[in-house]
């Protein structure tokens, strides 16, 4: 794999990764500590919670995908 191909693959895998984290920490505050959103309301916390969901399930997608393509070793 070029120098080029392997640092664009590892830069999309970090992101992926990154985004499962903070994804994994809104969820975890939101649910474990909704004390600390201070003046949301109901309806934030939902929009909140349905925004790290998806940022979650989109960056774990994107690591299966990287995952079933080999890193696109072969594209």
């Amino acid at each position: 794999m070029s120098k080029y191909k392997e640092a664009a693959v590892s830069y999309l895998r970090k992101k992926a990764e990154a985004d499962v984290s903070s994804a994994e920490m809104s969820i975890s505050i939101l649910l474990d500590h909704p004390a600390g959103i201070g003046d949301h309301s109901t309806g934030d916390l939902r929009n909140n919670l349905d925004e790290a969901l998806n940022l979650l399930i989109d960056a774990n997608d994107r690591l299966d995908i990287l995952d079933k393509y080999n890193n696109f070793e072969t594209v």
